[in-house]
């Protein structure tokens, strides 16, 4: 039987840091870390333009995980709506939405844990935010339209990526911004290679995830930026995984 990463104790407890960690919890002192930690949270402030949000403007966070850009988001939307595929994941997050915090288990090694806490900011009014468990490639048809959708490090983890994108258009009103963000880690075991939307040659050309989601995307969005953004995924005390998404924002016409 395939185990799910994804509801594990082990996920759990990356992901949680991942979205609520301390810049203590999460690396040893002396390390850098002005660039690396606040993944979810940076999602939405250095991609996401609060000026052309309307008022009431309401935001969906597809791949939600945890659940940490989905309360960032509601600084400025309501509602905000959190989705995510990990039944595991959308528990904790509405138990975050709920109490505010929660108690985990961080790995130190082995079997070795010690108690950590994800705590939601303050100043952010939780009952902006709402999570469920749903596909990404199905979503069901009732979710209205929104001004703002944030898809964070979740296309590379599709079985077929497109058929996610082509939801795209009838979600967002015009003038709606979409960010995507990814590593483009394409792996069979996530995505079947005939799925992959770059990394591959195709008749003699190199093919790359940006500009498959530049042809996608172009006839119903018009391309705004790209730029990079570092993250850090702690799987125990001597052990991260540095990455680098790239993240692309779209404007709908």
């Amino acid at each position: 039987m395939t185990c799910n990463f994804y509801e594990t104790d082990r996920a759990l407890s990356e992901y949680l840091l991942f979205h609520y960690g301390s810049p203590d919890e999460l690396l040893p002192e002396g390390f850098p870390r002005e660039m690396v930690l606040h993944f979810p949270v940076r999602c939405v402030t250095e991609c996401v333009d609060m000026k052309r949000l309307p008022p009431q403007a309401r935001a969906l966070d597809l791949g939600c995980a945890v659940g940490r850009a989905t309360f960032e988001l509601a600084r400025w939307c309501s509602p905000v709506i959190g989705i995510d595929f990990s039944e595991r994941f959308v528990t904790i997050a509405g138990h975050l939405k709920k109490n505010g915090s929660f108690l985990f288990g961080c790995v130190e090694e082995g079997d070795l844990t010690h108690p950590c806490q994800a705590v939601v900011p303050s100043d952010i009014d939780r009952e902006r935010v709402q999570f469920e468990r749903g596909d990404a490639m199905s979503l069901r048809r009732d979710l209205g339209k929104f001004d703002v959708v944030l898809m964070a490090n979740l296309i590379d983890r599709l079985s077929d990526p497109r058929k996610c994108l082509q939801q795209l258009p009838g979600l967002l009103n015009p003038g709606g911004q979409l960010v995507i963000t990814s590593p483009y880690t394409w792996m069979t075991e996530y995505t079947p290679k005939e799925n992959w939307l770059g990394g591959f040659e195709r008749d003699g050309n190199r093919v790359k995830t940006i500009n498959m989601l530049k042809e996608i995307l172009s006839p119903n969005f018009d391309f705004c930026f790209q730029k990079n953004l570092s993250f850090l995924i702690r799987e125990h005390a001597r052990k991260f995984q540095l990455g680098i998404s790239e993240a692309s924002v779209w404007i709908r016409k």
